[in-house]
Order: C-alpha cells, then structure tokens, then sequence
C-alpha cells in the first residue's frame, strides 16, 4: 500500500510594497505551505493568512496535525475528503484551503490533467486581471500605477478611507485605464455611498466591491438597487452557505479560495451563482503562484479576476500562471500547473 503524506512549513511573503487598505497596512504575509505525497507524486497547496481572517500559521499547523488523509483509499474521492477535514474545526477555511488546492494538484497529476482540462473549461476564456493598488502617498501612487498600467487592462483601487477622491483624481493623473474600486466596507452612509458611486462612474469605474459593512445588508441591498454600477460582495461571502443570505444585496460575489475552503466550494459557488442573480469575480490574498494558480484554473468560468497576489510578492516560490497583456494565461501542467522554485 501507498503511504500518504502530508507535510507543511510556515513561509512570510515579503510585499513589493507596504500593503494598506482602509482599516490597516502591512509589509508581509505569513502563509504555510503544504505537500501531499503520494505514490510518487507531490501535491502542493497553500494557506495564505492576512491578519483580517483570524487564522495564523500557529493555529493552522495546530490543525493540519489533526488531519488524517491516510484513512482515505481514494484520493480522487476528493468530496468525501474535504467533507471530512470541513468537520475537523469550526472556521479555519484558509487551512481547509491548503489541503483542498494540494489534493486537487495531486488528483489532478495523478490523472495527467489540469483542472480547467478535468472541468472542461477553456483556457481561452479566462479574463483580465486587475491589478491592485493600495491606499499610499501621492507620489507611491503614482509610481505604482506608472508602473504596471501598460501592462494590465483594468487596475483596482483601495478605498474606504478619508481622502477617496484623492487617490481616484492621482490615478487618473497617469492612467485612463477602466478601474475597479474596493472600499473594505470602508463607507458607512448609503447615500454618501450611492453619491459616491456616481462620481466614480464619471471617472471611469466599473464595479464596486463591498463598500458597506458585511453587516449591513439592507444597506447593501439599498445601494445595489440605486447604483448604476455593480456591487460586488466580498466580506459579505465567504462560503456557499452564504450566497442564499445576500441574495439580493448585491450584483455579484467575489470568491476567495482563502475564504471558502478551495477549490471544491469555489466551483460549487461558480455554478449556482448565475441562478442566484449574482456575476462572480474570483479574488485573492497575497499569495504565491501555488494558491494563484489554483483559483486560475477556475478563472475562464468567471466574469471578473483579481488574481495579482503573487505580482506583490517579491519571494515567490512557485512557477505557475503567467499574466501576459493584464490576461491570465494557463499553462498545460497537471494538476493546478505549478512547479516549485
């Protein structure tokens, strides 16, 4: 018999540049990486772990101890799996995630195929991605933004602080490139909201993601049926549990393979979102080529990306999705189409 096994270690990733959104800044993300070994072949996976989730590499090493793959003898039964380490703690999705996005790569070599190739996705159709810039300086915005706007074909901008027309009038002072506006629940009043959401369409915005409190659904709800642009969920939504209690709130959902337990939810979430009313962007943490490639190979079923974690990064370990003209490009590895560095 072969013998499974799983091994992690912690890792930091060191951002480019101080990272800073409405409610806090930092210069690193602590992840831990992940492998499964087994009959010769490695799946890797990440847990990537921004302060804002509650989760550390302490706590989620402390559960990867409890998580007993060896008691499973098919490992394609990738449903019973998850179920199983789903029902090991409360919460710890980004955990959950690590082992979900390694056994996908590991399945998924095993069958000698990529995981757009086994849903019969296109890898045609994948989308732009944005790139993100964060709250900064004048001059730090600048400097960003001039150097990534050739490019990328839309860019994201944090919002949500105090001076949010500041950091849209310096964008546009070197780039009319479309934009995409995260506020992280930065905005509290509806109206001061909605007024808002008409001065950014005049100035080329596309889509507004989670502008009120998570909390705040009937706020949510309020804006969504007054914008003229998209109000996309992020806090709001975590897993799929989640989709039917905003139902109506918002025009579409970010997933995070961080927030929803990996790939597995991800695809369920992908599915039953167009029955919902909801469009579907996939998102990211800071987060090497593993984790980035994983949620890639979902990408040419979705309607936006903002898979730029690892472009923040300047230690990234993996080898995997490429982005070529702001589009995210598949390649034809097995499993999640990484390679480690």
């Amino acid at each position: 018999m072969n013998r499974i096994q799983l091994s992690y270690s912690p890792y930091n990733l060191i951002l480019k540049y101080p990272f800073t959104i409405s409610t806090y800044s930092r210069t690193t993300t602590p992840v831990v990486l992940v492998e499964i070994h087994y009959n010769g072949y490695i799946g890797y996976g990440e847990a990537s772990l921004p302060q804002y989730l509650g989760e550390t590499q302490e706590s989620v090493i402390s559960f990867l101890k409890q998580v007993d793959l060896g008691q499973f003898s098919d490992l394609t039964a990738i449903d019973e799996i998850l179920t199983y380490v789903d029902y090991i703690a409360i919460g710890n999705t980004a955990a959950k995630a690590s082992i979900d996005i390694a056994l996908h790569d590991l399945v998924g070599k095993m069958a000698g195929k990529a995981w757009h190739e086994i849903w019969n996705l296109n890898p045609e159709n994948t989308p732009n991605t944005t790139y993100t810039i964060g709250i900064d300086t004048d001059d730090i915005v600048k400097k960003k933004t001039t150097e990534v706007s050739s490019d990328f074909k839309i860019l994201k901008v944090k919002l949500g602080g105090n001076d949010d027309k500041r950091m849209i009038e310096v964008i546009r002072s070197v780039t009319d490139l479309p934009l995409a506006i995260d506020a992280n629940q930065g905005w509290k009043d509806r109206s001061e909201a909605l007024e808002m959401v008409h001065w950014l369409k005049e100035q080329g915005v596309v889509l507004i993601e989670q502008p009120m409190l998570k909390t705040d659904l009937e706020g949510s709800a309020w804006l969504t049926a007054h914008s003229p642009l998209p109000i996309f969920a992020d806090e709001s939504v975590q897993r799929l549990a989640d989709m039917e209690k905003i139902k109506g709130a918002f025009s579409g959902i970010n997933i995070k393979l961080m927030k929803c337990t990996g790939m597995n939810e991800a695809y369920k979430m992908i599915n039953i979102a167009p029955s919902m009313g909801f469009d579907v962007m996939l998102g990211c943490m800071t987060e090497t080529s593993c984790a980035i490639s994983a949620a890639s190979q979902l990408s040419p079923a979705v309607n936006f990306a903002d898979l730029d974690g690892a472009l923040l990064i300047t230690n990234d370990c993996f080898r995997g999705t490429t982005i070529k003209n702001g589009k995210i490009i598949l390649n034809n590895l097995p499993g999640i189409g990484v390679n480690k560095v």
